[in-house]
Parts: C-alpha cells; structure tokens; sequence
C-alpha cells in the first residue's frame, strides 16, 4: 500500500492527509514571515501510523522552503519538534 501525501491546502490554512475516507489535519496560521501550527487532529482510526509527526514534517518543509519562522502553538507539534531535533534543526523555532 502506497503512503498517502500530505497535501497543503493554502485556501484552508491546513495540511492534510486523507486516508480511507478520513482527513487528519495540521491547521496553521501564516502571517508575518511566521507559520503558527495551531492545531493537529488526527482521527482515533488513524492513530499510532505516525500521520501527525508527517503532518509537523510537511510544515516544517514549507517553512524550510520559504525562510519562514515556525511557531508550534499546537501542544502535539511542539512535542514531536522536541522530539525531533534534526528535523527543527532545519528551521528557526519561535
């Protein structure tokens, strides 16, 4: 089975990933040079695949991309940036 992509809805301020019907989300707010991730929902179905840490690495690509500062305002992404220092080491962290 091929991993589904995360996708990054600019019009909705989210990124997400759709698998077997259901979406998980990283939703988060841009604004002044700053990607704020704000809020991680990953459905129960899909707990433990490891969505939400894949969400936070999509995010931290953009921001990696475009020089943009993150801000992990979300409790689930400053955990897993925490836990992840190589993958924050690419990125400023506010």
């Amino acid at each position: 089975m091929n991993s589904p992509n995360v996708e990054d809805r600019t019009d909705e301020s989210r990124f997400v990933i759709e698998i077997d019907g259901l979406e998980a989300e990283l939703v988060y707010r841009l604004a002044d040079g700053r990607l704020r991730l704000v809020h991680t929902g990953v459905p129960e179905e899909l707990g433990g695949r490891g969505i939400g840490g894949r969400l936070v690495r999509a995010a931290l690509d953009r921001a990696a991309a475009e020089g943009l500062t993150v801000v992990p305002s979300c409790e689930f992404a400053r955990a897993w940036i925490d836990k992840h220092p190589d993958e924050a080491a690419r990125v400023t962290i506010a």
